[in-house]
C-alpha cells in the first residue's frame, strides 16, 4: 500500500488528482495511538490504494478545513470526491466496514 505525506501546500492538489480509494490520516508526534496507527495501519489489509499522513501540528490549515478536533482522526476520498470521515475502531473489520459505508453515501467536494 502506497504512503504518501501531505502538507497544508499540496494536500488539495495531490486528493484531487489521485485515482482510487485514499486514506486520509490526521495525526501529530506527541499523541500514542497516532504512533500506533503509524506503525500498525500500513500493515492492515485495507481495501485502499494508499494512505496520506498528515501532521497535524505542522499543518493548521487542514486541520481547520476538516475539522479535525481528535486524533487520529480519517477521512474517505476517492478519486477526488469527500466521503467524509471514519468513526470507528483501529481495527480491520472496523475499518473495511466504516470504508465500505463512507463509500456507499453521496460523495461531496473536499473541505
Amino acid at each position: 500500500m502506497d504512503q504518501l505525506h501531505l502538507t497544508d501546500f499540496d494536500i488539495d492538489r495531490q486528493l484531487l488528482t489521485l485515482p482510487g480509494v485514499s486514506l486520509l490520516i490526521f495525526t501529530s508526534v506527541g499523541c500514542s495511538s497516532c504512533r500506533w496507527a503509524r506503525q500498525h495501519l500500513p500493515e492492515l489489509p485495507l481495501p485502499v490504494e494508499r494512505l496520506c499522513w498528515i501532521d497535524a501540528e505542522e499543518n493548521g490549515g487542514a486541520v481547520q478545513r476538516y475539522g479535525v478536533f481528535h486524533l487520529p482522526t480519517l477521512f474517505v476520498i476517492r478519486d477526488g470526491a469527500f466521503h467524509g470521515a471514519l468513526r470507528c475502531a483501529l481495527s480491520t473489520d472496523a475499518l473495511s466496514a466504516g470504508l465500505a459505508q463512507a463509500l456507499a453515501q453521496a460523495s461531496d467536494d473536499l473541505p
